[in-house]
C-alpha cells in the first residue's frame, strides 16, 4: 500500500463518522423543533390530561421530544397486540414528561414491548442445586439499556387519570432514568449544580419515614410499593411529583425542591 494510500483510507473514514455524526446531530434538532399537528395533539390531550397543565413553552418543548422519541423507538406488540399511533403517542407523552425541561435523554432504549394487559414474568431462584422458578403479575418492566415493557390497559389508565397517584408508564421511565448512571439505585444523574448531599438527605429522610408508615399500616401519600426499595421509592415518588405535586410540596418539602430541581419542572404552581 503506498504511503497516501495508508493516509487516505483514515482521513476517509474520520470524514464518514463526522458526516454521520453531523446528520444526526442535524435531524435531533430538527425533530427537536418541529410541532406536533392538530390531530396528534388532540388524541395527547385526551389520553393524557396532564399534559394540559404545562405552560406554553413546555408544551412546545413536549412536542420536540414526544418527535424524538417516536423517532428513536421501536414498539412491538405482544400476544397479537397491535400497537396504534394513539398509543404510541399516548406513551410517548407521558415518558417524556419526565425529560422535557432536561437535556438528559432515554440513550440507550430502543424498544419498548406493549402487552394488551398484565402479564407474566418469570424469575429463577436459585437454592442450592435446586432451582426454583416464580411466576409474577406485572403491569410493567424497565431494563437498563432497555426495553421498558408496559401493559397497555394499565399505560391508558394512568395517562387518563392524572391525579391518582398511580401511572405505570411514568414509573418505569423514572428507573430509566435512574438507570443513567449505570446503576439503578435511587441516585440518577443529577441537574448541573445539585448537591447530592441535599439530595441525599431528602430522600433517606422520606423513604425512612415512607417504609415506618407502611410498615405501621398507616395511609401514605407515595404508593405504598414505595417502601420496596431506595429505587422503587424513586420511582413512585416521581409519579407523586406529577401526579400529586400540590400535596407532596406540603407534606414532603424537601424531597419535591429536589426532584424540583432535578427535573427543572414545578407542577405545583401549574394551571
Amino acid at each position: 500500500m503506498s504511503p497516501w494510500l495508508a493516509l487516505a483510507v483514515p482521513l476517509l473514514i474520520a470524514a464518514f463518522l463526522l458526516y454521520r455524526w453531523y446528520s444526526r446531530r442535524q435531524k435531533r434538532e430538527r425533530l427537536l423543533a418541529t410541532p406536533l399537528n392538530p390531530e396528534q395533539r388532540a388524541v395527547i390531550e385526551r389520553l393524557v390530561p396532564l399534559v394540559r397543565r404545562l405552560p406554553q413553552p413546555l408544551r412546545t418543548k413536549l412536542d420536540g421530544k414526544i418527535n424524538l422519541f417516536l423517532d428513536q423507538i421501536t414498539f412491538r406488540g405482544q400476544n397479537g397486540l397491535e400497537v396504534s399511533e394513539a398509543m404510541k403517542l399516548s406513551i410517548a407523552a407521558q415518558a417524556c414528561l419526565l425529560i422535557v425541561n432536561s437535556p438528559v435523554w432515554y440513550d440507550t432504549l430502543r424498544n419498548v414491548l406493549v402487552y394488551p394487559s398484565a402479564f407474566l414474568t418469570h424469575r429463577d431462584s436459585h437454592e442450592g442445586y435446586i432451582v426454583h422458578e416464580d411466576r409474577h403479575v406485572t403491569l410493567g418492566e424497565s431494563w437498563a439499556r432497555g426495553p421498558v415493557i408496559l401493559s397497555w390497559d394499565h399505560a391508558l389508565q394512568g395517562g387518563l387519570d392524572a391525579e391518582d397517584g398511580h401511572n405505570v408508564v411514568i414509573h418505569e421511565f423514572a428507573h430509566q432514568l435512574d438507570a443513567l448512571t449505570g446503576h439503578t439505585n435511587g441516585i440518577p444523574i443529577l441537574r448541573k449544580g445539585q448537591a447530592y448531599a441535599g439530595w441525599e438527605e431528602a430522600m433517606l429522610s422520606a423513604y425512612n419515614d415512607h417504609v415506618e408508615r407502611v410498615e405501621r399500616g398507616v395511609q401514605t401519600l407515595i404508593d405504598p410499593y414505595g417502601a420496596t426499595n431506595h429505587e422503587e421509592f424513586f420511582a413512585e415518588a416521581i409519579v407523586t411529583f406529577f401526579e400529586r405535586p400540590r400535596a407532596m410540596q406540603s407534606e414532603e418539602p424537601a424531597l419535591y425542591a429536589q426532584m424540583a430541581e432535578l427535573l427543572a419542572l414545578d407542577p405545583a404552581q401549574w394551571a
